[in-house]
């Protein structure tokens, strides 16, 4: 598939075509070599959010007749997603989709697979100081501002919230600054009355959740960078029998049963088919990413 023709189509199209129509725009040299296989890579392996991402990748890859492999590490832990990558390197794939859980680490691992011919696109979270091919992303600027909107819709302008955080994830860390740089722009009576670091787990979030309602009574509503944490927020404010307005981007299975039974309204969802889909397209085709 790297080769110069497969290269320039995919170029000339990946911005242009749905999902739809690039599973019927293969043809006859412009397939994938035999063997050649591309890896989605990421930390968290076990998460729900990324079988839609990995099933867009997987579609844009079997159009073009290439081989797919999902990887990485169940743990939320940079050292062991890095180890990952490492592996993934050792059977020399044309290309690796990841999504980093931290920026810096991942630099030199980057630059090494570039020179040595895997194209590499981040997704989601980013190293921006790497060499990576693409950088495919959802607007986290906008979905800050989105849910800083509805909070103030739902709670007023004059009111506590608080956030939970992953510190280090490029993404995440966006969504939640974004958010609070919003509301003082915008609304200065609200007021930040808790900032915890959860790391996208759900039992870490259940305690700070619990935490942040006992010691803030009249706390209004909490913005969750994603769904993990909602999950074992939600969790905490049913046991409190509280009213907080729990507000989050992402989904798993579990909060949209949360909002199917009005335990929370909505989360801010990126499309993560898209993600994996456009993600393929960008190693293939060595061009630069985007916003979804």
């Amino acid at each position: 598939m790297k080769i110069t023709t497969l290269r320039g189509f995919i170029a000339s199209t990946v911005m242009a075509t749905s999902i739809a129509g690039a599973t019927t725009a293969t043809a006859e040299g412009i397939m994938c070599e035999p063997g050649e296989t591309y890896i989605m890579n990421v930390m968290v392996s076990g998460h729900p959010y990324w079988v839609p991402v990995y099933q867009g990748f997987k579609q844009a890859a079997a159009a073009f007749g290439c081989d797919t492999v999902f990887s990485g590490t169940p743990d939320y832990d940079i050292t062991k997603q890095i180890a990952s990558f490492e592996q993934d390197l050792i059977k020399s794939p044309a290309g690796i989709l990841l999504h980093p859980m931290q920026s810096d680490p991942f630099i030199e691992p980057i630059n090494r697979a570039i020179a040595d011919g895997t194209e590499v696109v981040t997704f989601a979270a980013d190293s921006p100081n790497s060499n990576r091919t693409a950088y495919i992303t959802s607007d986290n600027l906008a979905e800050a501002k989105f849910a800083a909107e509805e909070i103030v819709a739902q709670v007023g302008d004059s009111a506590e919230y608080a956030v939970l955080e992953n510190p280090g994830q490029s993404n995440h860390d966006l969504r939640v600054t974004a958010l609070i740089d919003y509301m003082e722009a915008n609304y200065p009576n609200m007021k930040l009355v808790g900032r915890q670091a959860t790391n996208q787990d759900s039992n870490a979030a259940y305690r700070a959740t619990a935490s942040i309602i006992q010691a803030n009574p009249n706390i209004a509503a909490i913005w969750i960078p994603e769904a993990g944490s909602a999950e074992g927020a939600v969790a905490a404010k049913l046991e409190a029998k509280s009213d907080i307005l729990i507000m989050h981007a992402d989904v798993t299975p579990t909060t949209l049963e949360h909002i199917r039974a009005k335990q929370h309204p909505y989360g801010a969802e990126p499309e993560p088919g898209c993600a994996g889909f456009h993600g393929f397209h960008g190693g293939a085709s060595g061009q630069p990413g985007g916003a979804l």
